[in-house]
């Protein structure tokens, strides 16, 4: 595939994914009734929809672009390298796009993000050792950086530059036909990214998202596959998802260490964290995309033969680091405690005993007199003096006076 193929086949992702954002910004923003905010059967209102389900576009785009490509013998005969991947985000997009309709348990992607992968390695005819690795990666970097997809611009922007780091390696690589995925998803994505920035528009959502960490990770697999035996592309290639992992390890970890489900999302992620130090939305997304590109730009220069693979240690080092310091900013509330059994009888034992009205406060009756004999709290009359108590025999005062006539 010539360089020109290539740059049709982004130009065409972009003007694709920019015209359908554009339109799908426009619906969503177009007012509907207001006497039935939510449609029936408790969904959600046809805009939230339309903003959550808009990382559709990008599949659409890129997918017709590549598609197009394609269809044109552009790939030659790494066709299957090629179309085994999109076919594979394909699937799994398809399946976003019913949880962005419909929401259903997070567990289910798992068996069709398998099976697509699957497709991916037969498709690219790897063998059954490569196959299995591969089949796991894309499975583990999929979920990974459909994670990221938390904040307005950050997957986006991290899924920009790590399909920059691999577009170049791909050309490094000597197999033209697998930097057309890569090439395309980097139009696509910055096309979005017009109206993803914050405040977002549209979302990528769970369809745009799986999408993109599909293709991102199908196609470095096969990028490593097809690299050349002098290359340290095992060591390269995996660094690319430096950001992804730390952000899926940091959830992780923090989720065990408070005995929290590690299925259910919480604000608990990395730009989570950062909002809480009083780092803004775009701020989370730009410092976000640097952290990206500085094991990117490693990797890249390692798998040039730039520089020595022990170079990529510095960046996996330092990316360990920012999850341990991300770790000690609290990212869960403090549950309320309950007070014991014995604060609370002493708490209520004073209201107990101010709840019984006195003699003394009774109408007519007027308070100690401190100048008499009486003890102070004994109750008197009108007259000054003392009350005299009942019988202590339990019988009535009618009952003694009646005995004493």
């Amino acid at each position: 595939m010539n360089v020109l193929g290539i740059i049709a086949s982004g130009v065409a992702a972009l003007f694709i994914t920019v015209a359908l954002a554009k339109g799908a910004r426009r619906a969503a923003l177009r007012p509907h009734t207001p006497h039935a905010p939510d449609e029936p059967g408790g969904r959600a209102p046809r805009a939230a929809v339309l903003r959550r389900a808009g990382g559709a576009t990008v599949v659409l785009g890129v997918g017709t672009a590549v598609g197009g490509a394609l269809w044109l013998g552009a790939a030659d005969d790494s066709a299957g390298s090629v179309a085994g991947p999109l076919a594979g985000a394909g699937i799994v997009a398809a399946l976003g796009l019913v949880h962005d309709l419909k929401p259903f348990r997070a567990v289910l992607r798992l068996p069709v993000q398998t099976a697509a992968a699957v497709l991916v390695v037969c498709l690219a005819g790897l063998s059954p050792a490569a196959g299995v690795l591969a089949v796991l990666w894309i499975v583990l970097v999929t979920n990974a950086f459909a994670l990221l997809d938390h904040a307005d611009g950050l997957l986006t922007t991290v899924g920009l530059v790590t399909a920059a780091g691999l577009l170049a390696c791909a050309a490094l690589g000597g197999d033209p036909a697998l930097t057309l995925l890569p090439a395309t998803l980097v139009a696509g994505l910055a096309g979005f990214l017009l109206h993803n920035w914050h405040p977002a528009r549209l979302r990528l959502g769970a369809s745009g998202a799986q999408f993109t960490g599909f293709a991102l990770a199908a196609s470095g697999a096969l990028i490593q596959e097809a690299a050349p035996s002098g290359r340290a592309a095992w060591a390269a290639l995996p660094v690319l998802a430096t950001v992804a992992l730390a952000d899926t390890a940091l959830v992780l970890i923090s989720r065990r260490r408070a005995a929290r489900s590690l299925l259910r999302d919480t604000d608990d992620h990395i730009a989570h964290r950062l909002r809480r130090v009083r780092v803004t939305v775009p701020g989370a997304a730009v410092l976000l995309g640097l952290w990206a590109a500085v094991p990117v730009t490693t990797a890249t220069l390692v798998y040039a033969e730039l520089l020595h693979p022990a170079f990529l240690l510095l960046p996996s080092a330092g990316s360990v680091a920012a999850v341990f310091v991300l770790l000690r900013i609290p990212a869960y509330a403090q549950p309320r405690t309950a007070p014991s059994r014995t604060a609370a009888r002493r708490t209520a034992a004073p209201t107990t005993g101010a709840a019984i009205p006195s003699a003394a406060s009774a109408p007519g009756v007027a308070g100690p007199n401190p100048g008499k004999g009486a003890p102070s709290g004994t109750a008197r009359t009108a007259a000054g003096h003392p009350t005299v108590p009942p019988p202590p025999t339990g019988r009535s005062a009618a009952g003694v006076a009646a005995e004493r006539s």
